[in-house]
Formats: C-alpha cells, sequence, structure tokens
C-alpha cells in the first residue's frame, strides 16, 4: 500500500487579510477527497463562498454521493453577491485511494497537470453536463512518484501587466513543472515551487487569489524517533529494543536519549563539531542510527520550521538543505516520512530543572509537533515511557 502525500499553498490577493481560495482535505475507508475552489471576486466573499463550495462538495464526495446531487447542492447553498448578482465558485475535486485509483473532477479551474517521471500525462477529460454546467470528469490510476498539480486561475494570472504581459500560458506552467518534478521529493515542496514562482512573477504582491494543491503517490516511508529516556531506567533496554525493531529510519533526539541508545546497542556515541546554525546544537553519530541531536533547542527550531512549512500562506519554498539538527530532522520528518513512530520518555533531566528546557518544555514542544505532523496527512503514532 502506497501513501498519498499532499500540499497546498494558498496566497492572499494583495490588501486583503482573507484568501478568497480554499483547499479542504478528508479521508474516509483509505480515499483521501480534496476540493480546491476559488471563489468569486476576492476577499469576505470570495472567501465565504470557496469555503462552503469545498467543505460541502469535500464531505458529499468523501460520501459517494452522485456528483450531480452535489452540484445541486452548491448552486442551493451559495449566498447570492448582492452586486453581481450570481453564486459562483470554481472547483476541481481529486478522490484517490492508497492504490492510487480515483477520479478527477474540474469545473472552470485552470486544467490540472499530471506528471509521471517528469513528464506530462494527458488526462482524458470527459465532458458531463450538471444543472446546465460544463464538468470535466477523468479516471486516473497512479504509480508512485506520479503528481497531479491544480490551481486557482491566480496562478495563470501570474505576472499580467508587470513580469509578463498576458500572464502565465498554461502551456509554460506545464513544462516549469516537468523541469522541476522530484520523483522523491514532497507534494508540499512542488506546490510550493509553483506557488512561489507566481508570487515573484507578481512581484511579491499577488494580484490575485493564487492557490496551488499538489497529490502525490509515495512509497511508504516510515521513520522512528525516541526522544528522551523512559522514566525507568531499568525499561531502557526494552524501550530501545522496541524503538530499533520499528522498520524505517532512525532518529534519536537529546544527550542522556543517546547515551542510553549507545549504551544498549554497544556503539560509540561521537558529537560532531560543526556549527551551521549558532542557535542549534551539534549533531551527533551512532553507527546504525540515522540522525542523532540534541533534545529540546533542536526540537524548538525544528517545531519552528515545522509551522512554516505547515502554514498555506507562506510563499518560500518549503524545503529543508541546512546541515543542522534541526534542518535535518524536519526534512526527515515533513518531507521524507509516511510513517512516523514517537516514542516519548519522560524521565527528568534534574539539570534543566526551572529552565526554558525543561521537561514540561519538551512534552509541550511533541504535542505541538504531533498536531502538525497530523495535520500534514502523516501517519502518526506516538508512546510515552
Amino acid at each position: 500500500m502506497s501513501f498519498v502525500d499532499y500540499g497546498h499553498v494558498s496566497l492572499n490577493k494583495k490588501h486583503e487579510e482573507l484568501c478568497g481560495d480554499n483547499v479542504e482535505h478528508t479521508v474516509s475507508n483509505g480515499v483521501h477527497t480534496f476540493v480546491l475552489a476559488d471563489g468569486l471576486g476576492s476577499g469576505v466573499k470570495a472567501n465565504i463562498l470557496a469555503t462552503l463550495t469545498s467543505k460541502i462538495l469535500c464531505t458529499m464526495a468523501a460520501a459517494n454521493i452522485p456528483l450531480s446531487d452535489c452540484i445541486d447542492t452548491i448552486i442551493d447553498s451559495l449566498p447570492v453577491c448582492k452586486v453581481r448578482g450570481v453564486a459562483y465558485a470554481t472547483f476541481t475535486v481529486i478522490s484517490i485511494n492508497e492504490h492510487g485509483e480515483g477520479y478527477l473532477v474540474e469545473y472552470d479551474n485552470p486544467p490540472a497537470i499530471y506528471i509521471r517521471d517528469g513528464k506530462l500525462v494527458p488526462l482524458e477529460r470527459t465532458e458531463r453536463i450538471y444543472a446546465d454546467k460544463k464538468v470535466y470528469f477523468s479516471s486516473v490510476k497512479m504509480n508512485e512518484g506520479d503528481q497531479i498539480i491544480t490551481t486557482s486561475d491566480g496562478v495563470v494570472h501570474a505576472g499580467i501587466g508587470m513580469s509578463l504581459n498576458f500572464g502565465w500560458d498554461i502551456a509554460e506552467i506545464r513544462e516549469f513543472m516537468e523541469i522541476h518534478y522530484d520523483k522523491y521529493g514532497a507534494a508540499m515542496t512542488a506546490a510550493s515551487v509553483l506557488a512561489n514562482a507566481c508570487y515573484s512573477l507578481y512581484g511579491k504582491e499577488c494580484g490575485d487569489d493564487t492557490s496551488v494543491l499538489c497529490v502525490k503517490l509515495m512509497p511508504t516511508r516510515p521513520t522512528n524517533i525516541m526522544i528522551g529516556p523512559p522514566v525507568d531506567p531499568s525499561r531502557d533496554e526494552m524501550v530501545v529494543g522496541e524503538f530499533l525493531a520499528s522498520p524505517g529510519k532512525h532518529a534519536v533526539c537529546g544527550g542522556t536519549s543517546s547515551q542510553v541508545v549507545a549504551r544498549v546497542m554497544g556503539k560509540e556515541l561521537t558529537s560532531s563539531f560543526d556549527f551551521p546554525d549558532r542557535d542549534v546544537p551539534p549533531i551527533g553519530y551512532i553507527d546504525g542510527i540515522d540522525l542523532v541531536c540534541e533534545g529540546v533547542l533542536t526540537l524548538k527550531k525544528m517545531l519552528y520550521y515545522a509551522e512554516q512549512y505547515a502554514s498555506p500562506s507562506y510563499p518560500e519554498i518549503k524545503q529543508f538543505g541546512g546541515k543542522d539538527g534541526a534542518s535535518l530532522l524536519a526534512k526527515l520528518l515533513l518531507c521524507s516520512s509516511s510513517d512516523i513512530n514517537i516514542f516519548v520518555g519522560r524521565n527528568v533531566n534534574l539539570a534543566h530543572e526551572g529552565l526554558a528546557i525543561d521537561n514540561k518544555s519538551k512534552l509541550d514542544i511533541v504535542v505541538k509537533l504531533l498536531n502538525i505532523l497530523t495535520k500534514l496527512g502523516k501517519r502518526v503514532q506516538i508512546k510515552y515511557y
């Protein structure tokens, strides 16, 4: 079974506090349903239209309600704009199970881009009429590494009258995404690459609400992370044994945790003397462990990175090239993992009592990180010892 990875970025039109686009996602019986909706106009009214459309469609599509009924419900539910006299929102629906089977429904959004092995795959679109509206339906069977990118029209409008006279042609956008395709890269990174390009074309002041949603089928990639030693030292061998027996990559956070793991494994623990980031302590090394890093300070910086990564309004490219422990941990958990097992030891480090890096601070960071990872669609399990 594969992993359905996804990421989206939504940039507000300049001078607007709310985005006129909205993305919704739900999972039911192993089927992932995504909706990107673009409300008429911008600001509060557009946000209401997009939010209603995406939430209603996402809920109904996930419940396997016929598309005609979904669209009728949308038409009956949307508030009518007093200025234009219409209730209008465009949308794209993507429904994919963990075997890569599903469908794509498009109504007036720019056509979705399907990429396999760095090359555009033309979608066979069937035109259907629902409530006097032309809707395009495509069946899809994704392979691992395939990605579908769908956008609001703010993407094709990027640069109009500025860096580009007539906006960004859809053929050029397709070519751009082919060039930047990374088979093993995260869907969030792919979405942010396109959104950041639009942000630059707009001169960092978007002339229209601009949203990008990327859905990608990825192989299952588990990671295990141990944070802190167990309360009862007599359980050290049991906990480390369970940690090491879990398939996938292994990361250890914390000086004491690293010492415990090294002792149980019968390996030497060594430390780096490099400081790629002066705010983050240097990493360590244990033969057989993929990443060894300091505890609370590294986790605190990594949480900051995770909050930016998960924020749909953050316009910069979402990837981590740093060599410090926080960047390496962020890349491992956020970009490279599908399933994450967190082993949390609640033993108190007496040297940290009363400081900003005490045990409570560590546990608070773990809970916040757990919430972000879950929000990103990671399959997360946590155990306390």
